[in-house]
């Protein structure tokens, strides 16, 4: 029951993921002469001076990211939802707080061969979803036809403190998972709690207006080796650039780079070591958003190339287009969905 906990909630180096939103390009001058050198000379001057004096406000810090959500950014970048063969998902509003949602698939199973080829075994599956939605809570359920079910509830007791609860029931073993989120002005922490004797606490602060410092531990039951550990993690963040570090004493150190590229593109980047395995990888990546469509694109240092293209025809209806390729073991993948309701 508790060897499982790892796919819910990695304890280091996961990150869940959070869509991100779309610029508006800056309007045009009209009708405005250009300055001449003194006066530019002059302004950058006195706009140096503001920068050199400026300090930190301590009193006023923003407040920073979840620390599970530290590389946000760079997951909806490069770990785009990549499948193969056919999707389509219908999503029902029946009122302002209850939607229904049904998710259709045909796919294949991937059972590694003894030639290290990929052996692919065809599958459909088809998912039943309920969903009721609150200003201070929300309530999810899956039904898979394999027999899985999952459930996700989420309640915000006030502004500055919410529980969540998330339960999972395979065939195999069952597991849940029960967080508390606390936030100040300047800071985060949680609490969680799970099967499998699971512990574990993060917390992250703001120290100046860009960079945040964070740390977290957990401990792991008898049935899972009696194991436990710590972590660290840095977060550096302005308009342009998004830049995290993170290591632990399990033997991971990852670190993540985004750049904001003009108003509509972000190229991002990862990089992960194991030392007790001695094993790297690392990935680079680009985010391009335009008004009906977004395209993200990733290669790995194992030669992996993936694309997902994801269009908005109209409103309430959108194809996907997903294309993964590995040349090295020979296992490609391509897959088209369409998704209709919001």
């Amino acid at each position: 029951m508790g060897a499982s906990f790892a796919k819910m909630e990695a304890p280091l180096g996961a990150g869940s993921a959070d869509d991100g939103s779309s610029l508006l390009p800056p309007a045009a001058r009209a009708g405005m002469t250009e300055p001449t050198t003194s006066d530019v000379n002059g302004n950058n001057s006195e706009t140096n001076k503001e920068t050199n004096n400026r300090t930190t406000d301590f009193g006023n810090l923003p407040l920073p990211c979840k620390y599970e959500n530290l590389q946000t950014e760079m997951l909806m970048s490069l770990k785009a939802d990549f499948f193969e063969g056919a999707r389509f998902d219908y999503n029902k509003q029946l009122n302002q707080k209850f939607f229904l949602s049904h998710g259709f698939s045909m796919t294949n199973a991937e059972i590694p061969a003894a030639s290290g080829h990929i052996i692919k075994i065809p599958s459909s599956s088809y998912e039943f979803g309920a969903n009721v939605v609150d200003s201070n809570y929300m309530l999810v359920g899956r039904v898979f036809t394999d027999g899985r079910v999952s459930g996700r509830v989420k309640y915000d007791a006030t502004e500055n403190l919410s529980f969540r609860v998330q339960t999972s029931k395979e065939r195999e073993y069952s597991q849940m998972m029960l967080d508390v989120d606390a936030k100040g002005l300047d800071w985060q922490a949680q609490m969680k709690c799970g099967s499998g004797e699971f512990y574990g606490v993060n917390y992250i602060q703001s120290v100046t207006e860009r960079v945040a410092l964070g740390g977290e531990g957990f401990y792991l039951g008898a049935n899972q080796g009696g194991k436990s550990g710590v972590g660290f993690a840095a977060r550096y963040n302005d308009d342009d650039v998004i830049a995290t570090a993170q290591v632990a004493t399990t033997g991971m150190c990852s670190l993540t780079y985004c750049q904001k590229v003009g108003e509509k593109a972000m190229l991002a980047s990862d990089f992960s070591w194991n030392w007790n395995h001695r094993q790297a990888s690392g990935s680079v990546g680009y985010d391009y958003v335009l008004r009906q469509c977004r395209l993200r694109g990733s290669i790995d240092n194992q030669g992996v190339v993936g694309m997902f293209l994801e269009e908005r025809l109209s409103m309430g209806l959108n194809l996907i287009f997903s294309a993964q390729i590995d040349h090295a073991s020979k296992n490609h993948k391509f897959g088209y969905g369409m998704t209709v309701g919001e």
